[in-house]
C-alpha cells in the first residue's frame, strides 16, 4: 500500500492516530484541572510505566486539554542536570507561562511579586542568558535553598493565576532523573499551592522506580499523589489502537490479523505501533490479513532490534551487558541480586555497583526489595538474540601495594 498513507507512527512520544486505553487517565487529569479551577483540591499523578508504553503520549493528551481550558503549560524533560541547570530550565518555562497569562504591560502587583520572585529564583541558574531586568525582592525566592526559593515562586505563580482566572500545569517527563532535591523541590513547592488552594499543579511521568524515589524525597509525596501504572492495552484497546487507524485510510485490519498482532506484541503501545506500519508495507490492496502480518514480523523483530533494543544496549559496558544477560538467562521476571550474581560466578556484594549503575541509567527498576527488573518489555528476549552465551568478563584481583601502604592496585 502506500507509504505515505500509513497510518501507524513509531517513533519517540509521537501520539498514535488512535489513542486506545487512556481514557480513564485524561478524565482524571480532567477531574484533578477542573477542581483546581474551582479553588478545590484533589490529588496530582505521576505516571509510572516501561518504555514504550505512552507516557509520553499521554503527557501530551493532558497538555492539550489544559489548554482547550486556557490553562497554560510549562513542560520539559528532566535530565540529569545540577540544581543550577534546573534552575535555569524552570526559570525559562516558568517565565514564559507568566507572560502569557499575564503580558507585561497589564501586570498586576502579584505579577510583578511573581516576576522578581523569578528573578531571585534564576541568580543560581548556570547558563541562563534571557534578559529580565525585573529587581528582585528581598526575602522572596532568595533564601539559597531550593526547595524553599521554588515554593516562592509557585505560590506567587499561583497567586497570579487564579487573581487571571486561569490556571498553570508543569508537565515532567522522565521524572526518575530528577535528582533528590530536585524532587524534593517540587513536591514541597506543590504541597504549599495545595494548602493555599491555588490553580498551579504538577504532572510527571516517569520509570516504575519514581514512587520510590519521591516517598524517599518527602514522606507526604504518597497523600499528594497518585502513582497510576500504565503498560500493555488489553485485547480490545489494542485491537482499536491498530483498527481503528487503519480505518481512518480506508483500510480494514481483519480479526486474524488482529489476534496475531496482539499476540506478538503483547499489546504494548509502542511495538503495536511498530508491527503496524510493518504489516502496512507489505500488504497489497485494501485490507490487513493475518498472512501480512507474519510476513510483516521479521522485518519487525529486526527493526526493534536495530533501534528499540540495541541503543539500550550500545550504552552499557561489558560488565553491565553480562548482568543484564545473566537476568535474561533467568527469564523476563524480577530477579534477587544473588540470584543474578550466582549465575555469573560472583558475590552479590561484587556486583552491587554494576547493578546500581544499571539502575541508575534507566535501563533496570527495583519492583521490590532485592529485587531488579528491566524498564523496557521483551528486552529479555533481545539479549538472547544479540548475544546467545554469556560472558562475564574477568576481573584482576586488586591486592595491597609493596609499600605496606594498605591501598588497592
Amino acid at each position: 500500500m502506500d507509504r505515505l498513507r500509513n497510518p501507524y507512527t513509531p517513533n519517540a512520544g509521537a501520539e498514535p492516530e488512535v489513542v486506545a486505553g487512556r481514557d480513564e487517565l485524561v478524565s482524571t487529569f480532567e477531574v484533578l484541572r477542573a477542581r483546581l479551577s474551582r479553588g478545590r483540591t484533589e490529588q496530582s499523578m505521576i505516571i509510572t510505566g516501561l518504555r514504550g508504553v505512552g507516557k509520553t503520549v499521554v503527557l501530551n493528551l493532558f497538555a492539550e486539554r489544559a489548554r482547550e481550558s486556557r490553562w497554560q503549560v510549562a513542560e520539559f524533560e528532566a535530565s540529569r542536570n545540577d540544581d543550577a541547570h534546573f534552575r535555569g530550565t524552570l526559570f525559562s518555562v516558568l517565565r514564559a507561562a507568566l507572560l502569557q497569562i499575564s503580558p507585561r504591560q497589564r501586570w498586576t502587583d502579584r505579577a510583578h511579586r511573581a516576576a522578581s520572585a523569578l528573578s531571585s529564583f534564576s541568580v543560581s541558574a548556570a547558563g541562563l542568558s534571557v534578559s529580565w531586568d525585573v529587581a528582585v525582592e528581598d526575602g522572596l525566592a532568595d533564601h539559597g535553598n531550593l526547595s524553599m526559593d521554588l515554593t516562592d515562586v509557585l505560590v506567587t505563580l499561583g497567586e497570579v493565576a487564579g487573581e487571571a482566572g486561569r490556571g498553570i500545569v508543569i508537565l515532567v517527563d522522565e521524572v526518575q532523573f530528577l535528582r533528590k532535591t530536585q524532587l524534593e523541590a517540587v513536591i514541597q513547592g506543590i504541597h504549599k499551592t495545595v494548602q493555599r488552594k491555588l490553580p498551579i499543579t504538577f504532572v510527571g511521568a516517569g520509570l516504575p522506580q519514581i514512587a520510590e524515589l519521591a516517598g524517599d524525597a518527602k514522606s507526604y509525596a504518597e497523600r499528594l499523589f497518585t502513582f497510576p501504572v500504565i503498560g500493555s492495552l488489553d485485547e480490545s484497546a489494542a485491537h482499536r489502537a491498530l483498527a481503528g487507524a487503519a480505518e481512518q485510510e480506508g483500510v480494514t485490519f481483519e480479526h486474524a490479523a488482529l489476534e496475531l498482532a496482539v499476540q506478538i506484541t503483547q499489546g504494548y503501545p509502542y511495538f503495536l505501533q511498530e508491527l503496524g506500519y510493518q504489516a502496512w508495507e507489505v500488504a497489497e490492496g485494501e485490507s490487513i490479513s493475518r498472512e501480512d502480518v507474519e510476513v510483516a514480523r521479521e522485518a519487525y523483530d529486526a527493526k526493534l532490534d536495530s533501534s528499540f533494543f540495541r541503543v539500550r544496549l550500545d550504552r552499557a559496558t561489558a560488565l553491565q551487558t553480562a548482568y543484564m544477560r545473566a537476568m535474561a538467562e533467568l527469564g523476563p521476571e524480577p530477579h534477587k541480586a544473588g540470584d543474578v550474581a550466582r549465575s555469573m560466578g560472583r558475590e552479590s556484594t561484587q556486583l552491587g555497583p554494576t547493578r546500581a549503575e544499571l539502575i541508575n541509567m534507566g535501563l533496570l527498576f527495583t519492583p521490590s526489595h532485592g529485587y531488579a527488573a528491566f524498564t523496557v518489555p521483551n528486552f529479555d528476549g533481545f539479549l538472547r538474540r544479540a548475544i546467545p552465551h554469556l560472558e562475564v568478563p574477568t576481573t584482576r584481583r586488586r591486592g595491597r601495594r609493596d609499600d605496606g601502604s594498605g591501598t588497592s592496585e
